[in-house]
């Protein structure tokens, strides 16, 4: 007996919003994928340096993000890992931005991946250790843009988004049934009693 593959799975599209979180300027970039065809959406930065507070910025950024949720609908949402650097000021200043745009996913209960900076430079461009250059030149020929190279925080982003689309099977699976390794759903599902 043949079974003709179900072609509504094979061509239903998917929306990626990926974030490249920041204090100063953060981008995002939003890619469909249908039939495995990538096409962008739209890609941007907020810039967070006209705000005189880090509670301000942070307010933008969260408004910033469930907008482009609103207005998009994206089925998952991809963001660079945090990073660890010698700076500890920095790093908390990122993990507050991180855990905004988190947020914002979650009050419209969009599941979120996350991504090393070296993981997602080498899905991109075969390199861990490309340079933003390069993996903005790679975005534009895969999702077949001219790009602006004075935005590389978005560039970033549909990298991230890109990155993502290669490696679906990070996302967390079903209630009740294991999660990948890494994934912000794996962090929720085993840490109910902490989340509020």
């Amino acid at each position: 007996m043949i079974v003709a593959p179900n072609l509504s799975a094979i061509t239903k599209e998917k929306i990626i919003l990926g974030v490249d979180p920041g204090t100063q300027v953060a981008g995002y970039g939003i890619i469909s994928v249908k039939g495995g065809v990538m096409s962008m959406m739209q890609y941007g930065v907020v810039q967070l340096t006209k705000y005189s507070t880090y509670q301000l910025k942070l307010q933008k950024l969260y408004e910033t993000i469930v907008r482009l949720i609103d207005e998009y609908h994206p089925d998952e949402m991809s963001i660079e890992d945090p990073f660890f650097g010698k700076n500890v000021q920095v790093m908390l200043k990122l993990g507050r931005a991180q855990g905004v745009v988190m947020a914002a996913a979650l009050s419209r209960n969009i599941p979120i991946v996350e991504y090393a900076p070296r993981r997602i430079k080498q899905s991109v461009t075969g390199n861990g250790n490309a340079t933003k250059d390069q993996v903005s030149q790679m975005v534009g020929h895969l999702l077949k843009e001219t790009l602006d190279p004075k935005f590389f925080d978005a560039t970033d982003a549909l990298a991230i988004a890109i990155c993502h689309h290669f490696h679906e099977n990070a996302l967390p699976v079903a209630p009740g049934k294991k999660t990948k390794k890494g994934a912000w759903g794996a962090f929720v599902s085993e840490n109910s009693g902490r989340i509020m």
